[in-house]
């Protein structure tokens, strides 16, 4: 078992910026691809990054390349999404997700490629 817990959600201006983290325990951190979904009001939970075992891959949805990093540190057992340039559209829960049977790739492009899922921060971008 893997446990994933979120921090560091709230609330920002438009333009802002906010580092999410997301720490781990259960298992080996740096044997298991990671990434965040994110789920707005009334909206299904969508993709937004994720990162390889070894932190040399990363993937981003079309909406956030260029805003947003995902990174991580695998002495410390947490993965990181800086998000830069908010903008109120960034309104959602965001979700921390490991993958173990699946590669960091295929966490963007499968539905449900994710085998553990944290609980979630609210970020809420302010107009």
């Amino acid at each position: 078992q893997v446990q994933l817990v979120e921090s560091g959600g709230g609330l920002v201006q438009d333009g802002g910026s906010l580092r999410l983290s997301c720490a781990a325990s259960g298992r080996t951190f740096s044997t298991y691809n990671m990434g965040w979904f994110r789920q707005a009001p009334g909206k299904e939970r969508e993709f937004v990054a994720a990162i390889n075992e070894n932190g040399g891959s990363t993937y981003y949805a079309g909406s956030v390349k260029g805003r947003f990093t995902i990174s991580r540190d695998n002495a410390k057992d947490t993965v990181y999404l800086q998000m830069n340039s908010l903008k109120p559209e960034d309104t959602a829960v965001y979700y921390c997700a490991a993958a173990i049977s699946y590669t960091a790739e295929a966490m963007g492009v499968m539905n449900n490629a994710v085998d553990y899922w944290g609980k979630g921060t609210l970020v809420t971008v302010s107009s």
